[in-house]
């Protein structure tokens, strides 16, 4: 498997179960270290053991499950693991008027209607992808990385996603979208890779390609291209 990224750009990477994007993900995130062959980041090799060491180097994954804590509010969750403090030497608390500013200024970025102080319990599905993105640009992300982000949601949900997707897109963040779902991939993907038992077997431009041609790489009915 090789690929490559570039800033600002959306690849859609698709496969059925099993074709191995999730794990191709999870090397990128540092989860998993390959058995061989190199990542590279701005044309230096990167060595990763853990996902915080991947995080140091502004790759960031949004999961499928999103990872969030449903009794904290959108700011909490932005912030986890990550909060704010404020006071002298060893007495310190908890600065939750910046993390509750600063959680508020992303979701403005993100063009989000998601408010900091809301419980992610109370909030809809396009909302929480909004906490987990949002988590992602605390650190200045040159990657994000999206597992299966619009399953389980609404229509309008769903639009919102997407437009989220494009607000990283038009800050120059590359995404790697992972999705069964094809109508969102030829919308919002500028390339689709595609993968099955493990390797490539296409890498085009949305423009290039179509629906019916990813669909016969995927059930193996087109060999490659």
């Amino acid at each position: 498997m090789s690929f490559a990224l570039e800033a600002g750009q959306v690849v859609g990477l698709m496969g059925d179960n099993g074709a191995g994007k999730s794990t191709l993900v999870k090397m990128i995130a540092g989860n998993f270290r390959p058995s061989e062959g190199t990542i590279r980041l701005e044309g230096k090799e990167i060595v990763m053991h853990r996902p915080v060491e991947a995080r140091q180097h502004g790759i960031e994954i949004v999961h499928q499950d999103l990872a969030l804590c449903n009794n904290l509010t959108a700011a909490a969750n932005v912030f986890l693991g990550r909060e704010l403090s404020r006071g002298i030497g060893p007495f310190r608390v908890l600065d939750y008027k910046t993390m509750y500013r600063r959680a508020g200024e992303i979701f403005k970025e993100l063009k989000s209607e998601t408010r900091p102080r809301d419980l992610v319990k109370q909030m809809s599905g396009g909302q929480r992808q909004a906490v987990a993105i949002g988590r992602t640009m605390l650190s200045e992300a040159k990657i994000v990385l999206m597992d299966e982000p619009t399953a389980a949601i609404s229509v309008r949900q769903v639009a919102e996603v997407l437009n989220l997707i494009r607000e990283l897109r038009g800050r120059g963040i590359a995404v790697v979208l992972i999705s069964h779902r094809m109508p969102d991939v030829f919308t919002v993907a500028d390339r689709v890779i595609v993968m099955r038992r493990g390797r490539k077997v296409a890498d085009k431009a949305i423009a290039a390609s179509s629906p019916e041609e990813v669909t016969g790489l995927i059930t193996g009915a087109i060999e490659q291209v």
